[in-house]
């Protein structure tokens, strides 16, 4: 009896979908993520990629700008900044509420505590992310539309 590629004989386990890793590695390269996790049926494919660039700089098509002279060392990392607003969740970076509209926060604007700062969309769920502390914006270190990893820096206030 011919079996199909993919498939195991012993009947406790459960059958691999190798279609659904080559779908779910394709998404990873569309989307920018690292790992992509699907659930069904009791049984749970994960798939990531280890790359080789800072996570979450995979898709950035020029180097950043150096820092300007006399600018304090905290801006060559600004995950070190201790005003840095980080990611919370992969998914993709909004600094409006639609398209075309006024965004949450510009450099230089005054934001007080749980002010939306921008919308991270995961799973097809907006999420508004708040600001952790009043203060003043003083980068944006994503763009609109950008995808983002956990832990990623997305704004510093000060």
């Amino acid at each position: 009896m011919a079996r199909k590629p993919g498939t195991h004989t012993d009947s406790d386990s459960p059958a691999v979908d190798h279609d659904v890793i080559r779908e779910l590695a394709k998404l990873l390269d569309e989307t920018g993520l690292t790992e992509i996790e699907y659930q069904r049926d009791g049984t749970s494919i994960r798939v990531a990629r280890h790359a080789a660039v800072p996570a979450g700089r995979a898709w950035a098509a020029e180097a950043p700008a150096a820092p300007a002279p006399g600018a304090p060392a905290a801006s060559a990392d600004p995950a070190q900044h201790p005003g840095a607003v980080t990611s919370p969740m992969v998914g993709t970076a909004y600094l409006a509420p639609a398209p075309g509209a006024k965004p949450f926060a510009d450099v230089g604007s005054q934001v007080k505590a749980g002010d939306t700062l921008l919308i991270i969309e995961a799973m097809k769920t907006m999420n508004q992310i708040p600001a952790p502390r009043s203060g003043t914006v003083t980068q944006i270190l994503v763009e609109n539309g950008q995808p983002v990893e956990f832990g990623e820096p997305l704004m510093i206030i000060e």
